[in-house]
Protein backbone atom coordinates (compact mmCIF):
# COMPACT_ATOMS: atom_id res chain seq x y z
CA UNK A 1 0.00 0.00 0.00
CA UNK A 2 1.11 4.08 -0.53
CA UNK A 3 2.70 5.64 2.26
CA UNK A 4 0.19 8.08 3.48
CA UNK A 5 2.23 9.58 6.14
CA UNK A 6 2.66 13.10 6.29
CA UNK A 7 4.96 15.83 8.26
CA UNK A 8 3.58 19.04 9.21
CA UNK A 9 6.42 21.28 10.47
CA UNK A 10 7.23 18.47 12.62
CA UNK A 11 3.89 16.76 13.81
CA UNK A 12 4.20 13.56 12.16
CA UNK A 13 0.64 12.34 11.06
CA UNK A 14 -0.35 8.79 9.77
CA UNK A 15 -2.35 10.07 7.27
CA UNK A 16 -3.15 13.82 5.66
CA UNK A 17 -6.41 14.21 6.67
CA UNK A 18 -7.65 16.08 9.60
CA UNK A 19 -10.85 16.96 11.13
CA UNK A 20 -11.37 20.51 10.72
CA UNK A 21 -12.39 22.94 14.20
CA UNK A 22 -16.03 23.39 15.47
CA UNK A 23 -16.82 19.94 13.21
CA UNK A 24 -15.49 17.24 15.62
CA UNK A 25 -16.09 18.70 19.20
CA UNK A 26 -12.82 17.48 21.37
CA UNK A 27 -13.60 14.18 19.53
CA UNK A 28 -14.32 12.24 22.53
CA UNK A 29 -18.31 12.63 21.38
CA UNK A 30 -16.98 10.97 18.09
CA UNK A 31 -15.33 8.04 19.51
CA UNK A 32 -18.40 5.21 19.55
CA UNK A 33 -18.36 6.20 15.83
CA UNK A 34 -15.10 6.13 14.43
CA UNK A 35 -11.34 4.56 15.58
CA UNK A 36 -9.93 8.19 16.78
CA UNK A 37 -6.38 6.61 15.94
CA UNK A 38 -6.69 6.39 12.70
CA UNK A 39 -7.33 10.05 12.39
CA UNK A 40 -4.09 12.15 11.68
CA UNK A 41 -4.76 15.05 13.42
CA UNK A 42 -7.91 16.23 15.60
CA UNK A 43 -8.27 19.69 16.01
CA UNK A 44 -10.75 20.74 18.91
CA UNK A 45 -13.51 23.71 18.57
CA UNK A 46 -11.63 27.08 19.55
CA UNK A 47 -10.81 28.07 22.60
CA UNK A 48 -10.30 31.20 23.99
CA UNK A 49 -8.78 32.70 26.97
CA UNK A 50 -12.46 33.64 28.74
CA UNK A 51 -14.90 32.32 28.24
CA UNK A 52 -17.83 32.68 25.57
CA UNK A 53 -21.24 32.38 25.63
CA UNK A 54 -21.14 32.61 21.60
CA UNK A 55 -23.90 34.18 19.68
CA UNK A 56 -27.50 34.21 19.81
CA UNK A 57 -30.22 31.47 18.18
CA UNK A 58 -30.39 30.19 15.22
CA UNK A 59 -27.14 30.18 14.58
CA UNK A 60 -26.80 28.02 11.76
CA UNK A 61 -28.60 27.38 8.56
CA UNK A 62 -28.50 24.99 5.36
CA UNK A 63 -27.81 26.74 2.03
CA UNK A 64 -27.43 25.09 -1.40
CA UNK A 65 -24.64 23.17 -0.85
CA UNK A 66 -23.53 24.30 2.46
CA UNK A 67 -24.66 25.88 5.42
CA UNK A 68 -24.13 28.79 7.64
CA UNK A 69 -22.47 29.34 10.86
CA UNK A 70 -22.72 31.86 13.37
CA UNK A 71 -22.08 29.94 16.83
CA UNK A 72 -19.56 32.60 17.83
CA UNK A 73 -16.86 30.72 19.89
CA UNK A 74 -18.74 29.23 22.37
CA UNK A 75 -16.44 27.97 24.86
CA UNK A 76 -15.55 27.38 28.73
CA UNK A 77 -12.48 28.94 28.35
CA UNK A 78 -8.56 28.17 28.61
CA UNK A 79 -8.46 27.51 32.25
CA UNK A 80 -11.58 24.95 32.09
CA UNK A 81 -10.37 23.33 28.86
CA UNK A 82 -6.90 22.63 30.44
CA UNK A 83 -8.26 21.88 33.57
CA UNK A 84 -11.73 19.47 32.74
CA UNK A 85 -10.98 18.61 28.75
CA UNK A 86 -7.46 17.99 29.14
CA UNK A 87 -7.50 15.22 30.94
CA UNK A 88 -9.85 13.68 28.96
CA UNK A 89 -7.95 13.74 26.01
CA UNK A 90 -4.52 13.97 26.68
CA UNK A 91 -4.41 10.17 25.91
CA UNK A 92 -5.89 9.84 22.73
CA UNK A 93 -3.65 7.86 19.96
CA UNK A 94 -3.34 10.67 17.44
CA UNK A 95 -2.37 14.45 17.22
CA UNK A 96 -4.64 16.54 19.20
CA UNK A 97 -4.62 20.07 18.36
CA UNK A 98 -6.32 23.17 19.94
CA UNK A 99 -7.84 25.89 17.61
CA UNK A 100 -6.72 29.26 19.62
CA UNK A 101 -9.11 32.40 19.22
CA UNK A 102 -8.53 35.88 20.76
CA UNK A 103 -9.96 39.46 20.74
CA UNK A 104 -6.22 41.25 21.21
CA UNK A 105 -2.76 39.68 20.06
CA UNK A 106 -2.27 40.07 23.98
CA UNK A 107 -5.40 37.21 24.44
CA UNK A 108 -4.27 34.98 21.97
CA UNK A 109 -0.59 34.88 23.57
CA UNK A 110 -1.67 34.40 26.84
CA UNK A 111 -3.96 31.64 25.35
CA UNK A 112 -1.50 29.93 23.78
CA UNK A 113 0.89 29.83 26.80
CA UNK A 114 -1.54 28.39 28.50
CA UNK A 115 -2.28 25.74 25.82
CA UNK A 116 1.64 25.21 25.55
CA UNK A 117 2.20 24.10 29.21
CA UNK A 118 0.08 20.55 28.18
CA UNK A 119 2.37 18.26 27.38
CA UNK A 120 0.39 16.00 24.52
CA UNK A 121 -1.21 18.80 22.85
CA UNK A 122 1.49 18.84 19.91
CA UNK A 123 0.51 22.23 18.19
CA UNK A 124 -2.04 24.86 18.08
CA UNK A 125 -4.13 26.13 15.02
CA UNK A 126 -4.46 30.59 15.24
CA UNK A 127 -7.84 31.56 14.37
CA UNK A 128 -6.86 34.91 12.75
CA UNK A 129 -10.30 35.37 11.14
CA UNK A 130 -11.88 36.76 14.85
CA UNK A 131 -12.88 40.68 14.89
CA UNK A 132 -10.10 42.78 16.56
CA UNK A 133 -12.01 44.69 19.18
CA UNK A 134 -9.18 47.74 19.20
CA UNK A 135 -9.94 48.11 15.65
CA UNK A 136 -13.41 48.39 15.44
CA UNK A 137 -14.13 45.02 14.64
CA UNK A 138 -12.44 43.92 12.09
CA UNK A 139 -10.70 40.54 11.77
CA UNK A 140 -7.14 40.05 12.25
CA UNK A 141 -6.73 38.08 9.31
CA UNK A 142 -8.03 40.53 7.11
CA UNK A 143 -4.98 42.67 6.82
CA UNK A 144 -1.41 41.92 6.50
CA UNK A 145 -0.44 44.06 9.96
CA UNK A 146 -3.09 42.51 11.98
CA UNK A 147 -2.46 39.02 10.76
CA UNK A 148 1.57 39.34 11.26
CA UNK A 149 0.64 41.35 14.86
CA UNK A 150 -1.39 38.09 16.20
CA UNK A 151 1.70 35.46 14.81
CA UNK A 152 4.63 37.54 16.62
CA UNK A 153 2.69 37.87 19.85
CA UNK A 154 1.89 33.90 19.75
CA UNK A 155 5.50 33.23 18.57
CA UNK A 156 7.06 35.00 21.35
CA UNK A 157 4.34 32.95 24.11
CA UNK A 158 4.91 29.51 22.38
CA UNK A 159 7.38 27.38 21.17
CA UNK A 160 5.59 24.46 19.74
CA UNK A 161 4.41 24.66 15.93
CA UNK A 162 2.04 27.32 14.88
CA UNK A 163 -0.84 26.43 12.44
CA UNK A 164 -2.08 29.96 11.66
CA UNK A 165 -5.64 30.08 9.60
CA UNK A 166 -6.03 32.33 6.63
CA UNK A 167 -9.49 34.13 5.68
CA UNK A 168 -10.67 33.84 2.47
CA UNK A 169 -12.34 37.19 2.85
CA UNK A 170 -9.08 39.57 1.67
CA UNK A 171 -7.96 41.18 -1.65
CA UNK A 172 -5.18 38.97 -1.87
CA UNK A 173 -4.53 35.80 0.50
CA UNK A 174 -0.93 34.84 -0.53
CA UNK A 175 0.18 38.46 1.36
CA UNK A 176 -1.30 37.59 4.71
CA UNK A 177 0.14 34.06 4.19
CA UNK A 178 4.06 35.78 3.52
CA UNK A 179 3.18 37.92 6.40
CA UNK A 180 2.64 35.33 9.15
CA UNK A 181 5.30 33.07 7.44
CA UNK A 182 7.63 36.40 8.53
CA UNK A 183 6.59 36.17 12.27
CA UNK A 184 7.33 32.48 12.74
CA UNK A 185 3.88 30.46 11.27
CA UNK A 186 5.09 27.08 11.23
CA UNK A 187 2.28 26.44 8.53
CA UNK A 188 -1.12 27.70 7.25
CA UNK A 189 -4.10 26.11 6.66
CA UNK A 190 -6.63 27.51 4.32
CA UNK A 191 -9.53 28.42 3.75
CA UNK A 192 -11.88 29.72 6.69
CA UNK A 193 -15.19 29.89 5.80
CA UNK A 194 -16.35 32.68 3.62
CA UNK A 195 -18.61 35.74 4.53
CA UNK A 196 -22.52 34.69 3.49
CA UNK A 197 -26.02 35.69 4.64
CA UNK A 198 -29.32 33.84 3.91
CA UNK A 199 -32.97 35.37 4.39
CA UNK A 200 -35.78 34.18 5.31
CA UNK A 201 -38.15 35.68 2.57
CA UNK A 202 -41.32 35.05 4.61
CA UNK A 203 -40.44 36.51 7.61
CA UNK A 204 -38.19 39.19 5.80
CA UNK A 205 -35.27 38.52 7.91
CA UNK A 206 -32.17 37.10 7.51
CA UNK A 207 -31.98 33.11 9.13
CA UNK A 208 -29.06 33.96 11.17
CA UNK A 209 -29.33 36.17 14.54
CA UNK A 210 -26.66 38.08 13.76
CA UNK A 211 -27.55 38.38 9.94
CA UNK A 212 -24.56 37.13 8.59
CA UNK A 213 -21.99 33.91 8.78
CA UNK A 214 -19.86 31.71 7.82
CA UNK A 215 -20.17 30.04 4.65
CA UNK A 216 -18.71 25.87 4.44
CA UNK A 217 -19.82 22.90 2.31
CA UNK A 218 -18.85 21.83 -1.39
CA UNK A 219 -20.08 25.17 -2.51
CA UNK A 220 -16.97 26.61 -1.05
CA UNK A 221 -14.59 24.04 -2.60
CA UNK A 222 -13.15 25.84 -5.58
CA UNK A 223 -12.92 28.98 -3.78
CA UNK A 224 -10.69 27.44 -1.65
CA UNK A 225 -8.25 24.85 -3.74
CA UNK A 226 -7.52 28.49 -5.88
CA UNK A 227 -6.35 30.32 -2.14
CA UNK A 228 -4.38 26.89 -1.65
CA UNK A 229 -3.32 27.25 -4.98
CA UNK A 230 -2.29 30.54 -5.02
CA UNK A 231 -0.55 30.11 -0.95
CA UNK A 232 1.61 26.98 -1.67
CA UNK A 233 3.16 28.47 -4.36
CA UNK A 234 4.15 31.82 -2.22
CA UNK A 235 5.26 30.49 0.85
CA UNK A 236 8.07 27.88 1.32
CA UNK A 237 5.90 26.44 4.88
CA UNK A 238 3.44 23.40 4.72
CA UNK A 239 0.12 24.29 3.53
CA UNK A 240 -2.78 22.52 5.20
CA UNK A 241 -6.24 22.67 2.38
CA UNK A 242 -9.45 22.72 3.76
CA UNK A 243 -12.96 24.23 1.96
CA UNK A 244 -16.14 21.58 0.91
CA UNK A 245 -13.94 18.48 0.99
CA UNK A 246 -16.71 15.50 1.06
CA UNK A 247 -14.75 12.46 -0.96
CA UNK A 248 -11.26 11.29 -1.49
CA UNK A 249 -10.93 12.91 -5.22
CA UNK A 250 -11.97 16.32 -3.45
CA UNK A 251 -9.25 16.24 -0.87
CA UNK A 252 -6.56 14.78 -3.84
CA UNK A 253 -7.29 18.09 -5.45
CA UNK A 254 -6.02 19.97 -2.80
CA UNK A 255 -3.59 18.12 -2.66
CA UNK A 256 -2.30 18.75 -6.21
CA UNK A 257 -3.09 22.29 -5.88
CA UNK A 258 0.07 22.02 -2.86
CA UNK A 259 -1.77 21.15 0.42
CA UNK A 260 0.67 18.62 2.48
CA UNK A 261 -2.20 17.73 4.77
CA UNK A 262 -6.14 18.90 4.76
CA UNK A 263 -9.16 19.35 6.87
CA UNK A 264 -12.62 17.75 6.84
CA UNK A 265 -15.25 20.07 8.73
CA UNK A 266 -18.77 20.17 7.41
CA UNK A 267 -18.85 16.61 6.26
CA UNK A 268 -18.29 15.24 9.66
CA UNK A 269 -22.14 16.50 10.13
CA UNK A 270 -23.21 14.07 7.17
CA UNK A 271 -20.99 10.94 8.29
CA UNK A 272 -18.98 10.93 11.41
CA UNK A 273 -16.24 8.42 9.85
CA UNK A 274 -15.89 10.78 6.52
CA UNK A 275 -12.12 11.26 7.77
CA UNK A 276 -11.49 7.87 7.62
CA UNK A 277 -13.12 6.73 4.60
CA UNK A 278 -10.98 9.78 2.45
CA UNK A 279 -8.17 8.65 3.68
CA UNK A 280 -8.17 4.95 2.88
CA UNK A 281 -9.58 6.65 -0.63
CA UNK A 282 -6.60 8.57 -0.49
CA UNK A 283 -4.40 5.56 -0.41
CA UNK A 284 -6.11 3.49 -2.50
CA UNK A 285 -6.23 6.00 -5.65
CA UNK A 286 -2.46 6.47 -5.40
CA UNK A 287 -2.03 2.43 -5.17
CA UNK A 288 -4.20 2.30 -8.88
CA UNK A 289 -1.79 5.41 -10.09
CA UNK A 290 1.23 3.54 -9.15
CA UNK A 291 2.45 6.14 -6.65
CA UNK A 292 4.37 4.97 -3.62
CA UNK A 293 3.82 7.70 -1.51
CA UNK A 294 1.50 10.20 -1.28
CA UNK A 295 4.31 12.80 -1.35
CA UNK A 296 4.54 12.45 -4.99
CA UNK A 297 1.42 14.11 -5.70
CA UNK A 298 1.65 17.02 -3.43
CA UNK A 299 1.95 20.76 -5.59
CA UNK A 300 2.01 18.27 -8.86
CA UNK A 301 -0.68 19.79 -10.82
CA UNK A 302 0.83 20.50 -14.21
Amino acid sequence: MADIRVNIAGLDMKTPVMTASGTFGYGLEFADLVNLSDIGAIIVKGTTLLPREGNDYPRMTETPSGMLNCVGLQNKGAEYFCQHIYPQIKDLQTNVIVNVSGSSPDDYAECARLIGELENIPAIELNISCPNVRQGGMAFGVTTDGAASVVRAVRAAYRKPIIVKLSPNVTNIADIALAVEAEGADAVSCINTLMGMAIDIERRRPKLSISTGGLSGPAIKPVAVRCVWQVAKAVKIPVVGLGGIMTAADAIEFLMAGASAIEIGTANFIDPAVSVRVAEGISEWLDRHGCKSVQEIIGQVQ
